[in-house]
């Protein structure tokens, strides 16, 4: 499972910079896309639609290098697909399954937590779990006084950036839509009650924390840790076979 999950980590740091490839590229040539939002069907369809290339060999470069980002997003598909292949018959996929609860939190996300950390009783409380993913702020003290810096970063650096990957999804109003509810209905009503009550506090938190002008780095980092407190919480009530 691990290989399978760094796999695909290795797919989409390569994705990352294909993208930003073809956007060099294009800022080499004059050609900007006067729209905030990137790679969206709209953004494709006016990538698809250029044809301002003086030289024809220019307009293969520009061809091929569209065709790098396809060739690679069909692979992180099929490594998707392999990793949910590969939860069925593994020994953490009841905890998979009931971390799913979770908003924000797909299977690939679970299997990363639960491949990284392992088995959760080894953390006695979600401190330590935030503390072990490096989400927890750094103290510099001087005599009796203390100061809070920047997260520490230690710890397993993949399954903290899929943490921060969930937190985006706490941006929007609290909701239970119906692929959630069919995903989750089958499990016990204490983990469903847990993954409600992490919708109603983190959606709220990251009103809050916005509403104070925060960068919104500093903000997912926020939600990070503290739905890593609600991973352990659900974590813990589900035995693992041995």
């Amino acid at each position: 499972m691990r290989d399978l999950i760094r796999t695909r980590k290795q797919a989409l740091e390569a994705l990352k910079i294909a993208k930003q490839q073809l956007m060099s590229f294009l800022l080499r040539h004059g050609l900007r896309y006067n729209r905030p939002t990137y790679w969206t069907k709209i953004h494709w369809r006016w990538l698809n639609e250029l044809r301002r290339f003086r030289y024809p060999h220019q307009q293969l470069a520009f061809e091929e290098l569209k065709r790098a980002i396809h060739q690679i997003d069909e692979r992180i598909r099929t490594l998707d697909r392999a990793i949910e292949d590969a939860v069925k018959p593994w020994r953490f996929a009841p905890v998979v399954d009931a971390l799913r609860t979770l908003r924000g939190v797909n299977t690939t996300i679970a299997a990363t937590r639960a491949a990284e950390i392992g088995d959760i009783a080894r953390f006695t409380n979600p401190r330590q779990l935030m503390a072990w993913l490096g989400l927890v702020p750094s103290e510099h003290s001087s005599g009796s006084t203390t100061r809070r810096g920047r997260i520490t970063r230690t710890g397993n650096a993949l399954a903290r950036t899929m943490m921060v990957e969930a937190s985006w999804s706490y941006r929007h109003p609290p909701r239970e839509r119906h692929p959630h509810l069919k995903r989750s209905q089958h499990l016990p009503q204490e983990i469903r009650d847990i993954g409600w009550k992490a919708q109603m506090r983190l959606c709220k938190r990251y009103r809050d924390l916005s509403k104070t002008g925060k960068p919104q780095p500093r903000v997912l980092t926020a939600i990070a840790r503290e739905l890593a407190g609600f991973i352990w919480d659900i974590a813990r009530r589900v035995p693992i076979p041995a």
